[in-house]
C-alpha cells in the first residue's frame, strides 16, 4: 500500500469526530475534503468555517475543501474516512456507490455502531454496499473535543492487511495522537460499539446519583459482557482489555462529554428518551446499539444482563431503579 505523503482525502460527515479527523490529516499536510449530508449546514460552514454545532471549539483553516457533493468529495481520493452515524451508514454508502469512486482507495471506518436489523459491523454494511474494497477501522477512546484540542490520546488502526495497518498508522498519528495497530477487526468494531450500551448504563447510575461502588460494577460487568459477546463472534478476548475496549468503554462511561453518559443520565433523572433525543444535535449512538446488542445476545444465546436492561429502560419503558434491583437480585453465580 503506499499513500503519498500530501494524499487525497475525503473525510464523509461534518460531525465532530468527522471535523476533528480533517483538521488532523489537514495539519499533516494531506489535500482534504470535508463532506456534509444537509446543503444549507455545509454552505455555513463554507462561510463561516465554524462547525459550531459540533466542534466550535477549533477553526476550519481554508486549505480544507467543504462540499454537500458526493460525487464531487469521492472524485479521485486516496483515502476516505467514513465518519457517517451507524444508521445512516448503508444509505451514503449506495450513493456513493454510484459516484465513481476510485476503486484503488482505501475505507476507514471510524463509525462506532450496528446497524439495527442486519445487525451487521460497520465493515460488514460497508463491504455488502462497496464489494471489497481496501478497509480499515479506526477506533478508541477518542472524544472529539479533546483531540481538535490536541490533549494527548491513544487510538488503534485495525485491518487484516499489515501493510495497510502500518501506512495508516502514520498517515494518522502525531506527537498528540499516538496510533496502535491491529489485526482483529472484528474485537476493535465491538468495543468501540458496545461500550455505549455501558456507558447509558453508567450515565442512569449517575442520574439516580449512586456512587463510584455503582460505576465500578458497571464498567466491570460491562467488559465482561463485551468481551463474552465478541468471543462468541470470533473476537480475541485479549482486544478487549486494550485501547479499543477497556479504554475506550473507561472514557465513554465518565467523560463529561460522552453523549452516551448524558443520555443515561438524564434517563436517570426522569426524562424520557423523546425528550431527550428531540433536543440533542448529535447522535448518541448506544440508543440504537442497545437494540442491536440485546439482538446479538440473543442470537448467539450469551449472558448480558446489564445490555438487557438498558435495551428495556430504552424500549419497554421499564423503570431504571426496578432495572436496578432485577440486576442486584440476579442468581447467585461465581464471578
Amino acid at each position: 500500500m503506499k499513500i503519498t505523503e500530501s494524499a487525497r482525502v475525503a473525510v464523509l460527515g461534518d460531525g465532530g469526530w468527522g471535523t476533528t479527523l480533517a483538521l488532523l490529516l489537514n495539519a499533516k499536510g494531506h489535500r482534504v475534503t470535508l463532506w456534509g449530508a444537509f446543503p444549507e449546514y455545509v454552505a455555513y460552514l463554507k462561510a463561516k468555517r465554524i462547525n459550531s454545532r459540533f466542534l466550535p471549539q477549533a477553526r476550519i483553516p481554508a486549505q480544507v475543501h467543504i462540499t454537500a457533493d458526493l460525487t464531487e468529495a469521492l472524485a479521485g481520493k486516496e483515502l476516505v474516512v467514513l465518519a457517517i452515524p451507524s444508521q445512516f451508514m448503508r444509505q451514503v454508502l449506495r450513493k456513493a456507490s454510484r459516484s465513481g469512486y476510485c476503486r484503488q482507495a482505501y475505507f476507514v471506518s471510524v463509525t462506532k455502531g450496528i446497524e439495527i436489523g442486519s445487525l451487521k459491523r460497520m465493515s460488514e454494511v460497508i463491504h455488502d454496499e462497496l464489494g471489497n474494497v481496501k478497509l480499515a477501522v479506526l477506533s478508541g477512546p477518542t472524544i472529539a473535543y479533546e483531540v481538535a484540542m490536541r490533549v494527548p490520546t491513544t487510538a488503534v488502526i485495525a485491518s487484516h492487511d499489515e501493510a495497510a495497518r502500518k501506512c495508516l498508522q502514520g498517515m494518522f498519528m502525531t506527537e498528540r495522537f499516538r496510533m496502535y495497530t491491529n489485526d482483529d477487526v472484528i474485537g476493535v468494531e465491538l468495543g468501540g460499539s458496545l461500550k455505549n450500551v455501558i456507558a447509558i448504563a453508567c450515565g442512569i447510575s449517575d442520574g439516580l446519583k449512586f456512587g463510584t461502588n455503582t460505576k465500578a460494577a458497571l464498567l466491570s460487568r460491562g467488559l465482561v459482557e463485551i468481551a463474552r459477546l465478541g468471543q462468541a463472534m470470533g473476537a480475541k478476548v485479549s482486544t478487549f482489555s486494550g485501547i479499543s475496549g477497556l479504554g475506550d468503554l473507561v472514557t465513554t462511561c465518565i467523560s463529561l462529554h460522552s453523549r452516551n453518559r448524558f443520555v443515561g443520565d438524564q434517563i436517570g433523572k426522569g426524562r424520557s428518551l423523546r425528550q431527550i433525543s428531540s433536543h440533542m444535535r448529535m447522535i448518541a449512538e448506544g440508543v440504537p446499539t442497545a437494540k442491536s446488542a440485546y439482538a446479538l445476545s440473543r442470537r448467539y444465546k450469551i449472558e448480558m444482563p446489564i445490555t438487557r436492561e438498558v435495551y428495556s429502560v430504552l424500549y419497554k419503558n421499564k423503570s431504571p431503579l426496578k432495572a436496578v434491583r432485577d440486576l442486584m437480585t440476579r442468581a447467585k453465580k461465581e464471578e
